[in-house]
């Protein structure tokens, strides 16, 4: 059995530029919501080297746009000093950055479902606590 032809340079370049133009607005966005700018703009432009530098590796990994996502958080939260939960940066990412459920399960490497189902626990969770108290009849004061 002949073994296929490893892709050809120029459809390997058009890809990675593909794959370029369609994260890197979103990548920059969130960059700049968590950094300062000029850190935001260093940490993209590192992230997109080390992509290039390792194009042919990054498309054997099962979801790039997973791969590459997790690599721009995990930059992004080192710089910052701060590590956000996957909820918090979906949060960001729609109700910040304005972006649809759609688009952010394809910069991240998810699915839509996943998206909303990490919106949901966002919301709830920013949500202040009910007060407890509300539902239970009132307390009496001891007198004495």
């Amino acid at each position: 059995m002949k073994k296929p032809a490893p892709p050809a340079a120029a459809m390997l370049t058009n890809a990675f530029y593909a794959f370029y133009d369609l994260h890197r607005p979103a990548y920059q966005a969130y960059a700049a919501a968590r950094l300062p700018q000029e850190e935001a703009d260093l940490s993209v432009t590192q992230l997109f080297n080390v992509i290039a530098s390792h194009w042919t590796w990054v498309i054997t990994r099962e979801c790039p746009s997973a791969w590459a996502w997790k690599e721009h958080t995990r930059t992004v939260a080192r710089r910052a000093g701060h590590t956000p939960t996957l909820a918090e940066d979906t949060a960001l990412l729609h109700d910040q950055l304005r972006l649809s459920i759609d688009r952010i399960a394809t910069i991240t490497g998810t699915t839509p479902g996943r998206v909303t189902a990490l919106l949901a626990t966002a919301h709830r969770s920013s949500r202040p606590p009910a007060n407890r108290r509300q539902n239970r009849a009132p307390r009496r004061r001891r007198s004495g």
